[in-house]
């Protein structure tokens, strides 16, 4: 009896078969699991939750309302990825765009692709394949690559490797979450780029950082004048190198007294920083330097 139930259930095509408690599949291994996972199935939009570890935590209503009105015309092009959690049950690895917009325009069912993973498995498939995604700004990338470091254990050399991108460019990401949490909203909402968030994340003080963001908005500036002004920033907290004083030693100072009375000159002295005295006559006519000359020189 129950091999005929299975039989007919075949019978009524995949979506039957998905909604037969007979014939529930649970895992890879399952019998008719084949016919199921990696299969496109219209699914129930009531038999789907969202997916916990969505990466994605801004959703635009107008963009939303676009797709909503694009799925309308021409029904979900490309299909969501969901995974089976129990009879009947599903949650959402990837498109929940698509899952919001058609639940806007009320069609009963959706194109699915279905995966059997689980929690690290689903978590991982949906950071990443987000990740790939066009539209996703500069924190939500870094979040991402975090929670994939975080969450499934991975090294930045992995990641690299799973991701498909530069170690570098994770580090890059990454950094942006030593932002102030201010700036990354202001990233997340554009009004700054990635190039403005790297050079700002080079300056250590919070409060250094959301004055210059704030200049950054109330004057427009370019990526080529943040960078500027955070090199002007940190250069002004140099200490300017100062001269040493070099003193003038004693027995310097008191035989130029002698000697400046036994010439009848003006002489001072100049001590360089090589620690050199110099005797520097003061600016006679050449008469007096004649008759100076001539009293040393006894010529």
């Amino acid at each position: 009896m129950a091999k005929a139930v299975k039989k007919q259930a075949l019978g009524r095509g995949l979506s039957a078969l998905l909604k037969d408690p007979d014939n529930d599949i649970q895992s890879a291994t399952d019998k008719n699991a084949d016919k199921v996972v990696g299969n496109i199935i219209e699914l129930d939009l009531e038999h789907i939750e969202v997916n916990p570890f969505q990466p994605r935590s801004n959703f635009n209503d107008e963009t939303l309302q676009e797709l909503a009105t694009s799925i309308r015309e021409l029904g979900v092009i490309q299909p969501i990825t969901v995974r089976k959690l129990g009879f009947n049950k599903y949650q959402l690895v990837s498109g929940e765009r698509r899952f919001r917009a058609s639940k806007l325009v009320g069609p009963d069912t959706i194109p699915a692709y279905i995966r059997i993973a689980n929690d690290q498995e689903s978590l991982e498939m949906a950071l990443v394949e987000n990740i790939q995604r066009q539209d996703l700004d500069p924190i939500e990338i870094a979040l991402s690559y975090q929670r994939l470091i975080d969450e499934i254990n991975l090294t930045q050399e992995k990641l690299s490797d799973r991701v498909g991108k530069k170690r570098s460019t994770i580090a890059n990401y990454l950094r942006l979450l030593k932002l102030n949490l201010i700036i990354q909203t202001g990233m997340r909402d554009g009004f700054l780029s990635m190039g403005h968030g790297r050079a700002l994340v080079n300056i250590e003080s919070r409060q250094d950082q959301i004055a210059l963001y704030e200049k950054i908005v109330g004057q427009n500036l370019s990526v080529r004048d943040t960078e500027n002004a955070v090199k002007n920033y940190h250069q002004k907290d140099v200490p300017k190198p100062t001269k040493s004083k070099v003193e003038t030693p004693t027995y310097v100072s008191s035989g130029v007294e002698e000697i400046s009375k036994h010439l009848s000159a003006g002489i001072k002295v100049k001590t360089s920083e090589l620690q050199k005295e110099v005797l520097q006559f003061l600016f006679i006519p050449r008469e007096e330097f004649e008759r100076i000359k001539k009293l040393i020189t006894g010529a």
